[in-house]
């Protein structure tokens, strides 16, 4: 690469995806690095738990998890655990889905990649705007659930222990879910 040429979103997963990435892995970019971790048992039972429960109020095509959405600052090319787009949302030009178009976002934490949900990808969603964010936390069995983004930054709500519900029926999620099925790590 020449001097003055910056890398962007499109080239780095290109390159990724000729690249052999080994099944099970999920892979991200955030803030220009790249990430690659596997995907426990528990974890994905964490987040197909918060996708079913979603998808009893959701069309399927509103609820998403594994898929990249580009989010303000830095190389943020985010593949969230589950996101729920807008009704009406579609795909843009590049066949993406735009972060203007997201209402929810849930992570579960790894152990390797924790800071980036709890550090940079929160600041991401702030600053994109996204109303309900929530970490799930198997290390610590409790989620932490914030909301109301406002210049860059959420609202923190109490840890919320997993076998209590969380309560989001005064958010653009508008339901409650339940977590008496979430494990520990």
């Amino acid at each position: 690469m020449a001097d003055g040429d910056e890398l962007s979103l499109d080239m780095l997963f290109d390159w990724l995806e000729r690249m052999p990435v080994p099944e099970g892995y999920k892979v991200e970019i955030v803030e220009g690095a790249i990430y690659m971790s596997p995907v426990r048992d528990n974890h994905f039972d964490l987040f197909a738990n918060i996708y079913d429960q979603l998808r009893v109020k959701f069309p399927r095509k509103r609820v998403k998890s594994d898929v990249r959405i580009d989010y303000p600052g830095h190389l943020n090319g985010l593949a969230s655990d589950v996101t729920l787009v807008k009704e009406g949302a579609s795909l843009n030009e590049k066949g993406h889905w735009e972060y203007r178009d997201v209402l929810f976002v849930a992570e579960v934490i790894s152990k390797d990649t924790a800071r980036n949900d709890y550090g940079p990808k929160r600041d991401a969603y702030a600053a994109a705007g996204v109303p309900v964010y929530l970490i799930v936390d198997p290390y610590q069995g409790e989620c932490h659930l914030y909301t109301d983004p406002k210049d860059g930054s959420y609202r923190l709500h109490p840890a919320i222990k997993f076998g209590d519900p969380i309560d989001l029926t005064d958010t653009v999620v508008g339901m409650t879910i339940a977590t008496d099925e979430f494990e520990r790590e």
